[in-house]
């Protein structure tokens, strides 16, 4: 009789780490005691650890939640704290709304435990998946201050903001790897199905082929003998990538290091990660929120460990008593003179938020123009691939019918 597979359910914790800080977090498992057991492999001391409600987020069926769900959901729940409607009333309010069951279901925890006497922060932080540091201490703040609607507001502005500069770098990308699997299809299939056609027709012809189609009908016979191969070797590689991307941390920092030596993607690599670290701390550092603290949020969102890197070692100099202007000027590679002015104008000035948004408005529209520039290249690049790969198998298979109908018509 076979073994009955144990269903996995999903758990919620809250725990500390070895150096007595306190964390939450979900997990999947068989068990609560299976729980504990792979926290306490982590290095972290169980204190609670609770079963979900299967009926809160549909037992992980329905559509994923997403970074442009929480986007909606920011933009929402600012606009009716705005209008004076109470949070408990905002949150079911922007749950019956929503498309996403699951968006609905979180935002109903969340509701759950801010009525029974949790602050809206403390809720958010118990799913952090879905809300970064940056979201929970901005909220945190305005709780604190009593500025919460402002802040959902500057939160929903940077949400949005971010989710449109992400869109220009798919848009950037999408089109070119949409081409190039094209591509790649029609050659398979005129490979293996429609060049064997043309090749059992010229042996009929009895005569010695050009030296081109030749070339072809090779390829031609090699992919259908070994197509398989062909295949099973390009997934491997494909895996293997996939997998040493996820696991070697040393592999990830050495692509973000290449990405920004390359032509036109680096430029667009280096100005979404300004536009994304001025954006940020511009809206940390408007919520109250001390530069020191800020830099935190602000290293998990540039987006390229490259900047990573240096936003810690900033964060390190500001703890320091280090002005931030003196600290970004250690890193001419990665901050422009410009940023390093701005910022040196904002800290003198006392308005280095306004000076960081318009750095981030900077640095957004420069990404347009390096998404224009990008695309631009790789349109006729793509239409010399096009021709050559496309073209040069259609003309391979044409040339031994030219140079038939020449013998024929001498």
């Amino acid at each position: 009789m076979a073994q009955k597979k144990l269903q996995k359910s999903s758990f919620t914790w809250e725990g500390t780490n070895k150096e007595g800080r306190a964390m939450k977090g979900a997990i999947d498992a068989v068990s609560i005691d299976l729980v504990k057991a792979e926290l306490r492999k982590q290095g972290i001391v169980p204190k609670k650890v609770r079963k979900k409600s299967q009926g809160m987020l549909g037992g992980g069926k329905g559509k994923p939640i997403t970074s442009a769900d929480i986007s909606i959901f920011s933009r929402q729940m600012a606009t009716m704290m705005k209008a004076g409607v109470p949070l408990v009333q905002a949150f079911e309010i922007t749950a019956d709304g929503l498309s996403n069951k699951n968006m609905s279901a979180l935002i109903l925890e969340v509701k759950a435990d801010v009525e029974a006497g949790g602050t809206f922060a403390d809720a958010l932080k118990k799913h952090p998946m879905h809300f970064d540091d940056l979201f929970c201490n901005l909220v945190e703040a305005g709780e604190q201050s009593g500025a919460l609607e402002t802040l959902l507001e500057k939160i929903a502005t940077y949400k949005e903001k971010t989710e449109a500069l992400k869109a220009k770098i798919k848009k950037a990308l999408t089109y070119p790897v949409s081409v190039m699997v094209v591509a790649f299809i029609v050659t398979v299939i005129l490979l293996i199905w429609v060049v064997p056609t043309f090749s059992t027709m010229f042996a009929s012809f009895g005569s010695d082929l050009p030296a081109f189609t030749m070339m072809v009908v090779q390829m031609s016979d090699f992919m259908v003998a070994w197509w398989w191969a062909i295949f099973g070797g390009l997934f491997a590689i494909i895996v293997s990538i996939s997998q040493t991307f996820k696991r070697s941390k040393a592999f990830r920092d050495g692509l973000d290091k290449t990405y920004l030596k390359l032509p036109v993607i680096g430029d667009l690599v280096k100005n979404s990660s300004l536009a994304r670290f001025s954006r940020t701390l511009a809206t940390m550092f408007a919520a109250g929120v001390p530069l020191v603290e800020a830099m935190d949020s602000v290293g998990g969102a540039a987006g390229n460990n490259e900047y990573v890197k240096a936003i810690r070692s900033i964060r390190d100099d500001l703890s320091s008593g280090l002005q931030l202007q003196s600290s970004l000027q250690n890193f001419p590679h990665l901050f422009p003179n410009m940023v390093v002015q701005m910022v040196s104008i904002g800290e003198e000035s006392g308005a280095l938020d306004d000076m960081l948004g318009k750095v981030a408005d900077y640095y957004e529209a420069e990404v347009d123009n390096s998404v224009d520039a990008l695309t631009s290249l790789m349109e006729p690049a793509i239409m010399v691939f096009l021709a050559i790969v496309i073209g040069g198998l259609v003309i391979a298979m044409y040339l031994p019918i030219f140079k038939m109908g020449e013998v024929v018509g001498a």
